[in-house]
C-alpha cells in the first residue's frame, strides 16, 4: 500500500499507536472502498496507525512503514501487541 497521504491530523498528543490489522477484520466501509481493495489485494494483514482515543489515523503495508508514517508527521509510534 504506497498510496500517499494528506498530513495526518494533529492533535495536542503526539504519541499514536501502531497495531497489526486482519484485512478480514477491517469495517466493511473500509473494506469496499475503491482503493484499500487495489492496495490490500492479496494481503491478509495490514498496519494501522491509531490515536489513543481509537481513530484510525492511516493504514499501511507494514510495520516499519506505519512507524516511518507517524515519525514523519512528528508523532511518537508505540507498537501494540
Amino acid at each position: 500500500m504506497d498510496t500517499p497521504f494528506a498530513k495526518i491530523p494533529m492533535t495536542g498528543e503526539r504519541i499514536v499507536y501502531v497495531r497489526q490489522v486482519e484485512v478480514a477484520d477491517l469495517p466493511l466501509e473500509v473494506q469496499e472502498q475503491v482503493e484499500v481493495q487495489e492496495q490490500a489485494e492479496g494481503m491478509k494483514t495490514i498496519y494501522a496507525v491509531h490515536r489513543s482515543d481509537g481513530t484510525c489515523l492511516a493504514l499501511v503495508a507494514d510495520k516499519r512503514l506505519a512507524f516511518a508514517l507517524a515519525r514523519e508527521h512528528d508523532l511518537a509510534p508505540v507498537s501494540v501487541h
